[in-house]
């Protein structure tokens, strides 16, 4: 992990304990089955729409772990990691995407969904939109005195949004408990960071607002989980907002219907190149490397991952839908 070339916070290097790398390698596989079978929905006609977190897997899944089960968690559109990690349910997380009355949201959020128990805001629809409303909840957290904190993921293309600026500017003016994570994967859908971003960081960006940012390997959970940890120690002291860039990449493209390589937009031989840093291969060759764990309980989980994800599309496909009278009359507020 670094700082920005010209210097800003700098987490802690300490190694994360061997459960919690195994919670990372298995929570990793949980969502890469989740993303396969999802794909696998897609291609049969199933309607839902998909940006799959291939290759990303390990940001979201670490960065949720670094936090305790009060904090509020923002996600945005790549994939479903975050739901993972902060501990939603694939079945239930399925049912909602097919829009089954068992799902998160009673079938009426798809990709919108969201669990105030756990407290998940909600997949925003617009990109960067979500941000301002994350820091909103970090300011009614502060003024209650409370000692949560939030954390909100966009993309390096949504921090071009003006929302994500206002947003900032204003979370440090308030020092409210708030964690900006950007999953920086190098493309904002075709266009690559250096043909819209006039920065190398995006964690630069904070120097105009005064808030600390760092840059971590987006593919290692044990650096990301140690970048979160510390900003949320910040945070919960009253130290204020924090931007943590993971600096990653999309295996797949933007969505099930981005043919990149015909596209001709990034190359067969970048993405080969990004395959090789996969997060779950590297979680399982350190694993095996400092005897963490031995093949014989890695084929477990693996098995048990699949074995759940297989379980979670029976669920949803034999659940109901909602009856008409449900989609209309309930869960429906008018101001």
């Amino acid at each position: 992990m670094r700082t920005p070339s010209t210097g800003q916070m700098n987490p802690s290097t300490t190694s994360v304990a061997e459960p919690l790398l195994l919670r990372f390698y298995r929570d990793m596989l949980r969502t890469r089955y989740l993303d396969d079978k999802i794909n696998e929905l897609v291609t049969q006609g199933v309607g839902i729409m998909q940006h799959s977190t291939r290759g990303q897997e390990a940001t979201p899944v670490a960065a949720c772990a670094a936090l305790e089960p009060g904090d509020y968690m923002f996600p945005y559109h790549r994939g479903w990691a975050w739901a993972i990690g902060k501990g939603m349910d694939p079945k239930l997380v399925l049912a909602e995407l097919m829009g089954k009355k068992t799902g998160y949201c009673k079938g009426k959020g798809g990709v919108h969904l969201a669990d105030w128990n756990l407290r998940v805001m909600g997949r925003p629809g617009v990109q960067g939109a979500h941000v301002p409303i994350a820091t909103g909840i970090a300011l009614a957290v502060k003024m209650r005195k409370e000692k949560d904190v939030v954390i909100c993921f966009f993309g390096e293309g949504g921090s071009n949004e003006g929302n994500v600026h206002e947003a900032m500017n204003m979370a440090s003016v308030w020092k409210v408990p708030l964690i900006f994570v950007v999953e920086n994967n190098g493309y904002a859908v075709y266009t690559t960071t250096k043909e819209a971003i006039s920065v190398e960081d995006i964690a630069q960006r904070g120097q105009a607002y005064n808030i600390p940012g760092v840059i971590v390997d987006g593919n290692d959970p044990e650096a990301v989980h140690g970048a979160v940890k510390e900003a949320a120690g910040r945070a919960r002291a009253g130290g204020g907002p924090t931007i943590v860039e993971a600096k990653t990449y999309r295996i797949f493209g933007h969505m099930t219907a981005d043919t990149f390589y015909a596209g001709g937009y990034r190359s067969k031989q970048e993405v080969e190149e990004w395959q090789k840093k996969d997060p779950i291969n590297r979680a399982k060759e350190k694993l095996l490397r400092e005897k963490l764990a031995d093949e014989t309980q890695l084929a477990q989980i693996d098995k048990a991952a699949r074995e759940e994800i297989a379980a979670a599309e029976h669920f949803a496909k034999e659940s109901p839908f909602p009856a008409k009278e449900e989609l209309l009359c309930q869960d429906i507020y008018v101001d």
